[in-house]
């Protein structure tokens, strides 16, 4: 692995670490992470459950169907992790990476529920943030998160 994969919450509270690279990196349409992410899809990098650890704070649970497990921060949200409880395997939320562009997606699953304006949608002009900033005649949005780092 090239460099090592480290994540976490949007406030802080929980931190992880990859001892392994994730592999297959997957998006997932499914209705499930459609909900659990309150977005299109969802990001998973999985790897053994033996090269993710913990290494601040501790993962709140949510038992989301008969075969699946998520993990998420429970002071600010973030969703964090997908277990399939029949697997030794964890996955962590490409976004919750500190670097989620350090790896790759390589295909999909659930695409059947993907909504149908997706494809036209990631087309569509993209204004960067310093100009949706500068339209609101604002210098930094003041951001409350963590850092991307510990």
């Amino acid at each position: 692995m090239g460099e090592k994969l480290t994540g976490g919450c949007q406030c802080g509270a929980v931190r992880f670490a990859l001892s392994a690279a994730p592999h297959p990196v997957t998006l997932c349409h499914c209705r499930m992470c459609q909900k659990a992410s309150g977005g299109p899809f969802m990001a998973f990098a999985p790897v053994a459950a033996t090269d993710f650890a913990i290494t601040r704070g501790a993962l709140s649970r949510y038992r989301s169907s008969d075969i699946a497990e998520r993990g998420f921060c429970n002071l600010c949200g973030t969703p964090l992790t997908y277990r399939d409880v029949d697997r030794d395997r964890i996955s962590v939320t490409v976004g919750s990476l500190d670097n989620p562009g350090a790896v790759t997606p390589m295909g999909q699953l659930g695409a059947e529920t993907a909504p149908p304006w997706l494809e036209a949608a990631l087309k569509t002009p993209n204004l960067s943030v310093a100009d949706w900033l500068k339209q609101r005649r604002r210098t930094d949005v003041g951001a409350h998160q963590h850092p991307d780092h510990d």
